[in-house]
């Protein structure tokens, strides 16, 4: 199974696609097949902060055939205008997936910390360790990238049914 894996934002959106594969013996295997940070500038228009968004998780996913999407779940913010930027940052990221026909999964922030760390309020230098170790990966992920990886983990994990105590996929409906 390959995911996709998105953590929104307008202007440093985090993605991964991982792969899973299974050892002769039957264990999962997890490897990373690309991850990065579409970083927009700050001097760039919202709305051109959307398209690049869609546009690269777009080539992303055409290099790659992700099968399903994974992406973090709205958090909340006391900020009207934070959560309306990062909910337009959310739907052009998940307008890329949805084009390819992909189904979405959303995963709470603590829920996937919790799978790949062991503990809802890990920081962020603990899932970039954390990342860096179960995939085997020879330098530590930025921050942002990080969090993607850990979305795509804990959507793999939960994908097993012996997915960890409080994981549970839910699929966003478009």
């Amino acid at each position: 199974m390959r995911v996709l894996a998105i953590d929104p934002a307008l202007r440093n959106t985090g993605f991964a696609v991982i792969e899973e594969t299974r050892s002769p013996t039957g264990k999962p295997l997890h490897r990373a097949l690309c991850y990065g940070t579409i970083s927009n500038k700050r001097n760039l228009r919202q709305s051109g902060c959307l398209v690049a968004i869609r546009e690269q998780l777009n080539d992303v996913i055409k290099a790659h055939s992700p099968e399903v999407c994974a992406v973090e779940g709205v958090i909340f913010v006391q900020s009207y205008k934070t959560a309306i930027t990062m909910g337009a940052a959310r739907g052009a990221a998940l307008i890329a997936a949805a084009e390819h026909g992909m189904e979405i999964f959303e995963y709470a922030p603590k829920r996937v910390k919790q799978a790949v760390v062991g503990k809802g309020s890990a920081d962020k230098q603990q899932v970039a360790f954390m990342m860096r170790a179960l995939l085997g990966l020879t330098e530590t992920p930025p921050a942002d990238a990080a969090d993607a990886l850990a979305i795509g983990m804990a959507h793999l994990y939960a994908s097993h049914s012996n997915r960890p105590v409080g994981i549970k996929d839910q699929p966003v409906a478009l």
